[in-house]
């Protein structure tokens, strides 16, 4: 029988909760396909600054190299937030990413059926959907580039640098026009090259790359207008790519609209097949403990993770339809206690 392992960053909060239900999901279709798992339980986090120092000790980097993919619940909580930057648990969200060449972020954001009644948007937008997938840069760009404080003329300053390679648009461009290709065919790039120097050489190797991709309908859009139009008209976007700051802001006011923020999971990929499968959703520490957290994200995570790192789409098929016939009998409805509801702390 097949065993795939899997290293597990249960992190902060609500994480151990809705890991734990993740892991039993993964039990559960693994027994009914044939296939099995090995859990390797890694300290990553606030939780590791309290038992050893640091938010991402080297064994929790080894254990995840390892693995056939990682299984993240979330990360963080105000008994952190007076730390200096280097000691931050998001710090170990980085690290990860990194060690592992994770540089793309798969966001999907659609509009279920059952939750219309729970998007903000006005009825008639609600009415007509919307089914998207932001595709953010993950290892570059202003959360990665050179940063810290100096004095000037003004007193103390900080600085945080924005800088891309050629490479690395280019490689997150390839998987952003495959994607559109196997879905609608259209992809917008969504940048700031009015103004940013890192945007216009970011949009000029998309300009490169569209003419590999001639069946895929290709437009840029700057990031202001992108964050209207998510609002305005959410349906006209089918595969959004864009840089690692304007990704993780905007992928959460996708995640907003679509009636809980607490319903959505990614995917974080690079040049194998190991993953890191996460909900997008903060650690909610005010609910921790308390069996509401509500672990849809992570279960959907789990199906994202059996479909592009572990070969099996049927049984990522079956998780995906079970969450459909819970939501349409009711079973979390947008009342329920959703981590999306309570304050999180920021996920970079």
């Amino acid at each position: 029988m097949k065993n795939y392992t899997i290293a597990v960053i249960e992190g902060d909060g609500i994480g151990p909760e809705i890991t734990a239900a993740g892991m039993q999901v993964l039990e559960a279709v693994g027994k009914k396909y044939g296939f099995g798992f090995t859990f390797n339980k890694v300290l990553a986090g606030g939780c590791a600054i309290d038992k050893v120092g640091v938010p991402l000790p080297e064994e929790a980097v080894h254990t995840c190299l390892e693995s056939d993919s990682v299984l993240l619940g979330a990360v963080g909580g105000p008994k952190w937030d007076t730390l200096p930057g280097h000691l931050r648990p998001e710090k170990a969200l980085l690290g990860i990413r990194k060690a592992l060449e994770l540089y793309a972020n798969l966001r999907p954001a659609r509009l279920l059926p059952e939750l219309k009644g729970a998007c903000p948007l006005r009825e008639a937008v609600a009415e007509e959907g919307f089914d998207m997938v932001i595709v953010r840069e993950l290892t570059g760009g202003m959360y990665f580039g050179e940063s810290g404080r100096r004095f000037g003329l003004g007193g103390e300053e900080a600085f945080d640098t924005e800088c891309y390679s050629v490479a690395e648009i280019e490689r997150i461009g390839v998987i952003a026009f495959e994607l559109a290709r196997s879905r609608r065919k259209n992809l917008i790039n969504i940048d700031k090259a009015n103004v940013l120097e890192s945007s216009r050489l970011w949009r000029e190797v998309m300009h490169r790359l569209k003419e590999r991709y001639p069946d895929v309908q290709y437009s840029d859009m700057l990031v202001d207008n992108a964050a209207m139009q998510l609002i305005r008209d959410p349906k006209q976007f089918d595969v959004v790519v864009t840089s690692n700051m304007f990704g993780d802001i905007l992928s959460d006011e996708a995640s907003q609209i679509t009636g809980s923020i607490g319903l959505l999971p990614s995917a974080s990929l690079g040049e194998t097949k190991r993953g890191l499968y996460e909900p997008i959703h903060g650690s909610a520490p005010d609910i921790a403990g308390q069996d509401k957290a509500n672990p849809i994200a992570t279960v959907l995570s789990c199906a994202m993770m059996l479909r592009l790192s572990l070969d099996q789409p049927e049984a990522a098929q079956d998780i995906d339809d079970a969450v459909s016939r819970v939501l349409a009998k009711g079973c979390a409805p947008p009342t329920s206690p959703l981590p999306a509801k309570r304050p999180s702390p920021a996920r970079k």
